[in-house]
């Protein structure tokens, strides 16, 4: 089973961003030790929790600290952006790391509304126009405009030896369609959405295949996962996740019954995997079962730094070394 991480740059424990970033490498260069197959950093905008408005800018210093692991973004919301500036930033990047760069691409505003009107003047319109703009990245990243195009002796330079791989990434059924359609990879996020992920995951290839019979379909699923030593830890680790994401922030764990830490953790259960190493891998294979993915990404964003390591690490070894 093939592992591999996405970080979402949390600033934790009060730490500033620079401190976030650190981490972040520090994270990525240990994921590359472990033997993780890859390591996707999130764009998001004007969130004080998170801290990464540019993977772009991110992957080339993560990648000046790596050597072998593959990066990409997880996701360039290209709602956002001209196809031609994104074909150009990763056609850099996989020059500087050959073999090594996914583009992931979203349809998410990734932040307020606020923050997406600064970015865009009409975002909701790019969004209708995701389909369109997928296929025109897609053209510019294979050179295979059609020779009627406007676009056809236009090339986002410099042009890499191994292109960098295209997936598109979401949360439903009309994000798998539009993978399909397109013929790219998929990225499944689990740990965000309330669909049925197997049957999307089903979809998506079945289609896949039906409509590009000389291809491969490749799925990703992302989960979030809390690993630790023993159940007591995890379901602490699980807890001090919800009270810190949650709305309620009048509300403590320890403020809370026997019975409603119960309540809680079996709430949890349907949207974040935790416990110990053999458990979380038992729960993995189970849903693999279910899934047939063919790769799972983790999302892992405990109370600490020190703690999500642990976890990875823990998960590494029981799954990976």
């Amino acid at each position: 089973m093939k592992l591999s991480i996405l970080d979402q740059v949390p600033i934790l424990e009060g730490a500033s961003s620079e401190r976030a970033l650190s981490e972040t490498v520090k994270l990525a260069t240990y994921a590359e030790k472990w033997g993780f197959s890859r390591f996707w950093v999130a764009e998001h905008h004007n969130m004080k929790e998170l801290t990464c408005p540019a993977p772009e800018v991110l992957i080339p210093y993560i990648g000046a600290h790596t050597n072998t692991i593959s990066l990409g973004a997880g996701a360039i919301l290209l709602p956002h952006y001209k196809p031609y500036k994104i074909a150009e930033s990763f056609n850099l990047l996989a020059t500087l790391f050959p073999g090594r760069i996914d583009l992931g691409i979203g349809r998410a505003p990734g932040g307020s509304a606020e923050a997406t009107e600064a970015l865009s003047d009409a975002y909701l319109q790019e969004v209708w126009k995701m389909p369109e703009k997928v296929k025109e990245l897609l053209h510019f990243l294979r050179n295979d405009f059609p020779h009627d195009s406007i676009f056809s002796k236009v090339k986002p330079t410099p042009v890499p030896t191994y292109s960098p791989r295209p997936w598109i990434l979401g949360t439903s059924r009309k994000s798998a369609l539009l993978a399909a359609e397109m013929g790219t990879y998929y990225a499944f996020g689990q740990f965000m959405s309330d669909e049925d992920g197997s049957d999307i995951i089903s979809e998506y290839k079945t289609t896949f295949m039906s409509l590009h019979p000389d291809k491969k379909p490749y799925a990703i699923v992302a989960v979030s996962i809390l690993c630790a030593e023993t159940l007591e830890k995890a379901e602490e680790l699980a807890l001090n996740h919800y009270f810190t994401r949650s709305k309620f922030t009048s509300t403590s764990s320890s403020a809370t019954t026997i019975t409603e830490r119960n309540q809680i953790l079996k709430n949890l259960h349907s949207k974040i995997i935790f416990g110990t190493p053999e458990s979380v891998e038992k729960r993995l294979h189970t849903l693999q079962k279910s899934y047939n993915a063919d790769e799972w990404m983790i999302v892992t964003i405990p109370s600490s730094y020190q703690e999500r390591l642990h976890s990875f690490e823990l998960l590494a070894k029981q799954m990976i070394c």
